[in-house]
């Protein structure tokens, strides 16, 4: 285990992981830009293509999640519920507190089929990152820029397209809006009173407007909407960089159904709803905190073994003709070769990093409660 821990942490074998997946990123989304030519003759041929183009890079970083960390993820739900995943539209509301909160959405998504077709309300400036924002616009994301005036007829019109979608979808919410820090939940809490709305311990101020406008627009596409709870074990608050170094933690995710024929049509009812949820949301993180796990019945699902399969594949056709070279430089003895080579390496590592730092809470996040705040002054 020791060796294996040691083994994790090499540099060259993360780096060479991030190759990978940066070059077969690239590779798909050169394919998905030829399948642009499906779009206007057969939409749904260029999306169900789309869908397993897209899971082939995401499953990658889930591979990361289950196989290289070893991170376990336990469902505390019903069977019932569990019984419908992967066979229904869904809208999915997911606490923003963890830099790797996504990626434990993402392994749920995976192991009942919906990955490639998981869908998410993205920030604006995701859409011009390499890989990950070039992605999702070929997957017809719904890219926002938090200004509802400006906002208001592209989220409609690319809410609209998605009603009839051929896969079964999960449609990502993060209602708070921008990830949990202690700074911006003061700020947050600050206009909660302004509003006369409850105080929240452990979310940020629900951010309706999305919420409500996603029902709105995929009423009679979408039959449920599911809560999801996101905790870990020992208060561990995990990063993608430890998740990379080979750390392996326990997450804990509750999962409530809810019928879209029990939630309120009219949009302040609905919204009055939504914050009635996140006052549910809080109850079960401060249960969470004094008994360390969360109430009813719990669930394992078991990981398949597609995404390991999927990340070998790649590795096998993109890491042969690199070692190749790479030999072939040292042989050759030339500076200028070698030279060429470890500036290439420096680059593809910068390149990983940045990635990796798209998720870093510090990194992240919108100027949402600095903005309410300079509104109630």
């Amino acid at each position: 285990m020791a060796l294996l821990a040691y083994l994790k942490n090499l540099f060259i074998l993360q780096l060479l992981m991030g190759f990978v997946f940066v070059v077969s990123g690239l590779i798909i989304n050169f394919i998905q830009l030829c399948t642009c030519v499906f779009w206007p003759i057969n939409r749904q041929l260029y999306r169900r293509i789309n869908c397993r183009l897209s899971y082939s890079l995401w499953s990658q970083l889930v591979m990361m999640l289950e196989w290289w960390s070893g991170t376990e993820c336990t469902l505390y739900t019903d069977q019932a519920t569990v019984d419908k995943f992967g066979k229904e539209h869904v809208i999915i509301i997911l606490n923003h507190n963890f830099e790797i909160d996504f990626l434990c959405g993402w392994t749920m998504c995976e192991r009942y089929g919906v990955l490639g077709s998981s869908k998410v309300l993205a920030k604006h400036e995701l859409l011009k990152v390499p890989l990950i924002g070039w992605t999702w616009y070929f997957l017809e994301i719904v890219f926002c820029k938090r200004k509802w005036e400006e906002d208001r007829e592209t989220v409609f019109a690319g809410l609209d397209r998605l009603k009839d979608y051929p896969e079964y979808m999960w449609f990502l919410l993060y209602c708070e809006g921008t990830r949990f820090t202690e700074k911006k939940h003061q700020i947050s809490m600050q206009v909660a009173e302004s509003k006369g709305l409850p105080k929240l311990k452990y979310h940020l101020l629900p951010r309706t407007k999305g919420f409500t406008t996603t029902m709105q627009c995929l009423k009679g596409t979408v039959t449920a909407v599911y809560d999801v709870t996101l905790n870990f074990k020992d208060n561990q608050i995990p990063t993608l960089l430890d998740i990379v170094n080979g750390k392996k933690y326990k997450a804990d995710l509750r999962v409530k159904r809810f019928s879209v024929e029990d939630i309120p049509d009219n949009e302040q009812e609905c919204a009055n709803w939504l914050h009635k949820l996140y006052q549910e949301k809080d109850a079960l993180q401060e249960h969470y905190d004094k008994e360390g796990k969360f109430p009813g019945p719990t669930i394992i699902p078991p990981r398949r073994p597609w995404t390991l399969l999927n990340f070998l594949f790649w590795a096998t056709v993109l890491l042969s003709p690199l070692i190749k070279l790479a030999c072939g430089v040292i042989v050759s003895g030339s500076p200028l070769l070698i030279i060429g080579f470890i500036t290439f390496l420096i680059i593809a590592s910068v390149a990983v990093r940045r990635l990796i730092g798209v998720t870093e809470v510090k990194r992240t996040g919108s100027s949402y409660g600095n903005q309410e705040a300079k509104k109630k002054k």
